[in-house]
């Protein structure tokens, strides 16, 4: 069960004083935002573009600029999101946040073993994790990245954990899942990152470009034999989500090395053809080279 909020950090009391602005107010800052990027200091113009039109050849440059505007107006939308995450009332969380068939999660850890969940940085995937420590009624550990400046990896776990969630480090994940195997919980990957900390990387074509991928949930499936889900995220309207959820991988199925991986890199470009403004292109995700 979720940690009672009393026990979880808090978030500095700047963020939380303008979290308790209302929502369309920070959305209105966030269309303020959108613009300065779009037309008076553009935010990450060429790596947005490129990435953009590698992934989508098809497209006239109309059309990508088109998107590139869309991306600013969500990216902006998220981040004032966030911050609202200190604040939110849990009634007006739970109309904004909504799930279906979430109880397919829910079923496989009543049966005592953990589960593992992959996700993508799509849509306000902030809210994704806190909706569902909120709400599965088991324990919910989430693999996290470390941000270089200490304030702001302090203020997004103080965030994240509103709901009860457990932040550990990606790069203690695979230690903390052995340890705790027989925890029944839900163990969170967001694996649409690049992986540039880890040897293990599985190598796919990713949006028109040879793309690394984690193998985490890979080597927890095949040496634990957990059950693998699949979060599905899109907007329902402003601020408004809907998320829901498909079994990637069940208990006993033998797969081979990468084809789970294989699968969730399938899944997201999928996810990202439906949705391509609410995936996050200014984030330089194709560093890595094979060699």
């Amino acid at each position: 069960m979720r940690r009672p909020e009393e026990s979880a950090p808090r978030p500095s009391w700047w963020v939380r004083a303008l979290a308790a602005l209302p929502l369309v107010t920070l959305h209105g800052l966030s269309r303020v935002f959108a613009f300065l990027a779009w037309h008076i200091t553009p935010y990450k113009p060429r790596v947005i573009r490129d990435s953009l039109a590698t992934a989508f050849p098809e497209k006239s440059r109309a059309e990508v600029e088109s998107i590139r505007r869309d991306f600013y107006r969500s990216y902006g939308d998220v981040m004032v999101e966030i911050v609202k995450s200190a604040a939110i009332d849990e009634r007006e969380f739970d109309q904004r946040m909504h799930f279906t068939n979430f109880e397919i999660v829910q079923e496989a850890i009543s049966s005592g073993t953990p589960a593992v969940l992959y996700a993508a940085h799509q849509c306000n995937w902030e809210w994704l994790l806190l909706g569902m420590s909120k709400r599965l009624g088991f324990p919910v550990d989430t693999a996290y990245k470390r941000l270089k400046n200490a304030w702001a990896d302090r203020e997004i776990l103080a965030l994240r954990s509103r709901f009860g969630a457990r932040m550990v480090p990606a790069d203690q994940i695979m230690r903390d899942i052995v340890a705790r195997r027989s925890v029944p919980r839900l163990i969170v990957l967001a694996a649409d990152q690049e992986p540039v900390a880890s040897d293990r990387r599985h190598w796919t074509p990713f949006l028109n470009r040879d793309t690394a991928f984690f193998m985490g949930g890979d080597v927890i499936a095949s040496s634990l034999d957990y059950p693998v889900f699949f979060a599905a995220i899109r907007r329902t309207g402003r601020g408004r989500y809907e998320a829901s959820f498909e079994l990637m991988r069940a208990s006993g199925e033998d797969l081979a090395p990468g084809e789970l991986t294989e699968r969730f890199a399938r899944r997201v470009e999928r996810q990202i053809h439906e949705s391509p403004a609410d995936w996050p292109w200014s984030h330089k995700r194709w560093r890595l080279k094979r060699t």
